[in-house]
């Protein structure tokens, strides 16, 4: 369990490391994201590992966002004066988010489904 950890800290790490050192316009969390997906298709048995820690974070997530949300206090000014674009950006965003998701989940499913996807069964009529 703590070498996936340390799998994530260091995939995370170099990714910083590597944005910093090379100026890429990629933030540096997306880089190890990048060479963690790399690490994973050479290296196979790191991945039962792997996703126990994951699900592990996932399923507490929730106090990921707590020094966030702690930090946003601290920017009562910020907030006072953008506070109601912040909101409409993020009400905006998320809409088109769920929007485009859906568009293109329906584009794969009829994509890559074989046969005919949305049409309801026909029911046989009863004989009498």
């Amino acid at each position: 369990m703590l070498s996936a950890i340390f799998l994530l800290l260091a995939c995370q790490l170099a990714g910083e490391v590597l944005h910093r050192l090379t100026g890429l316009a990629l933030p540096g969390s997306v880089i190890g994201m990048v060479l963690l997906i790399g690490w994973l298709a050479l290296v196979r048995r790191e991945r039962p590992t792997l996703s126990a820690v994951s699900a592990w974070l996932t399923a507490h997530l929730s106090i990921m966002f707590v020094p966030a949300a702690v930090g946003l206090m601290n920017e009562g000014p910020a907030l006072e004066r953008y506070g109601l674009g912040l909101a409409v950006a993020t009400a905006v965003s998320t809409l088109v988010t769920i929007l485009v998701t859906a568009a293109v989940f329906r584009w794969a499913l009829h994509r890559f489904t074989p046969g005919e996807v949305g049409r309801r069964p026909v029911a046989a009529e009863p004989t009498s």
